[in-house]
């Protein structure tokens, strides 16, 4: 096995965590429908349902809540967090918001009128739900390559410019009012973007006065990738990739809750004078005054700490390296697993796990039921039940990929933790022809996946 770097930070804190039996969790899972998001904390032993709001904050962090200022209108804080964000990411303006949905429905707001397409490097749950809503169809224009768990590519992540141009031939560039460009892709397994591709692409939208908005939820695992990958970035900084990166795009929806390694918060960053205006305007009505934006003062401090830890190159790679340890551990057991492996989880290939499983049984929401119940580890469905139905026909979306998210939150767990999160799913994949699918017996109208409830089949 190969070495992994030791975690660059000590522990100065602890919190206990449950130590449960099957039959407890066989009954916490039956009383949560099958749905974990629908488990208490408290009944979790490893988390890895997501790695948003998850992240332990560093001293310093800490530290800088002491020194929140409270103020309404005007905060010192937020004057640092926008200092932090031009320094960083080189963006003119920026909007606090209460997380990174918040800065999406800004944006979809302001920009989207009814029969306007947004294309994008697949779709992400929330952000799709906010365009749609506001009348906008989504179009995913991501290589065909990210639609196939084992296809090994450096940037999986990558825009087709093909399907862009084809996009924008058949509907005209007034009726895209921006693109949306994850960096890096979550569904696709947390894959990035090469920096050519951002350039591309950024170059063949000012040609059609089409404007680039990055989801820039998790950049900074995409600056690591793109100086591993890029030959021509192997001696930059991350923080100097980061800042070539936001070059190309016209602004950005930030969850802070990732990236920014804080518990609460987002952003949106944007260049244009009169969309900034706008969105300061709007912001009013939904988060707060544009100098907070629905956080306390000392959560907007956290965060701009947050931003200048994040690009620390110990920080990010053994970030990457808990991820790529344990899915080598999972290879080594033949466990079916997305490749390459991404910047913030590993994710099971639940239709290769599950072969007996028909994708209407929900094999990847089964998959992470029975990861609780075997291990006390608590994952999430990206696939089927994720991606909604049709917003016209009704009938469910059906992704080519089926996965469990194994998402490792920033600075929390260590190497020996994810040693119990690998023998979990390995013992689950012996016994996998066992495991029989589900029925869907409570959906809700928007975002199921939170809250829709399960049985087992019979």
């Amino acid at each position: 096995m190969k070495n992994y770097p030791a975690e660059p930070y000590k522990i100065k804190v602890v919190e206990p965590i449950a130590m449960t039996t099957r039959e407890q969790r066989e009954a916490y899972m039956k009383k949560a429908g099958y749905n974990t998001f629908l488990l208490n904390s408290e009944e979790v032993y490893i988390d890895l349902l997501t790695d948003s709001g998850t992240t332990a904050m560093s001293d310093k962090q800490w530290a800088g809540l002491m020194i929140g200022d409270e103020a309404y209108a005007g905060s010192r804080n937020f004057a640092h967090l926008q200092e932090v964000v031009r320094e960083y990411y080189g963006f003119k303006y920026v909007v606090p918001t209460h997380q990174g949905r918040g800065a999406e429905n800004l944006l979809s707001t302001i920009m989207i009128k009814p029969g306007d397409y947004v294309p994008g490097n697949m779709y992400f749950t929330t952000t799709r739900a906010h365009q749609e809503r506001n009348g906008a169809t989504f179009t995913d224009i991501i290589i065909d390559e990210a639609h196939d768990s084992q296809i090994d590519l450096p940037f999986k992540g990558n825009i087709d410019l093909n399907k862009l141009q084809k996009l924008i031939d058949e509907v005209g560039a007034d009726r895209i009012p921006y693109i949306c460009l994850a960096v890096t892709v979550n569904l696709a397994g947390g894959q990035p973007v090469s920096m050519k591709n951002m350039r591309e692409v950024k170059e063949l939208c000012s040609k059609h006065g089409i404007k680039v908005m990055f989801d820039a939820t998790r950049c900074v695992e995409n600056a690591y990738f793109i100086k591993e990958r890029e030959p021509e970035y192997k001696d930059a900084t991350i923080r100097e990739i980061l800042k070539e990166m936001m070059s190309y795009a016209d602004g950005c929806t930030m969850s802070g809750k990732k990236d920014c390694l804080v518990n609460i918060g987002g952003f949106l960053c944007i260049n244009d004078d009169d969309l900034y205006q706008q969105a300061s305007e709007l912001v009013v009505l939904y988060e707060g005054m544009p100098s907070y934006g629905g956080l306390a003062g000392r959560d907007m401090e956290a965060m701009a700490i947050g931003i200048t830890e994040s690009v620390d190159f110990h920080y990010i790679q053994h970030r990457i390296a808990q991820c790529r340890y344990l899915a080598e551990k999972l290879e080594a057991a033949g466990v079916p697993i997305v490749k390459p492996v991404g910047g913030h989880a590993v994710f099971l290939d639940a239709r290769a796990f599950l072969p007996h499983l028909d994708q209407e049984e929900f094999p990847a929401q089964v998959l992470a039921a029975e990861l609780y119940i075997e291990s006390g580890v608590r994952s999430m469905e990206r696939g089927i039940i994720s991606a909604g139905r049709d917003k016209v026909t009704g009938q469910n979306h059906k992704p080519k990929l089926e996965l469990v998210r194994l998402t490792i939150p920033r600075r929390v767990y260590t190497y020996a933790h994810l040693d119990h999160v690998a023998e979990g799913v390995i013992n689950l994949f012996k016994r996998r022809e066992q495991i029989k699918g589900l029925n869907m017996v409570y959906e809700p109208k928007l975002l199921r996946f939170f809250t829709s409830r399960f049985e087992p089949k019979a």
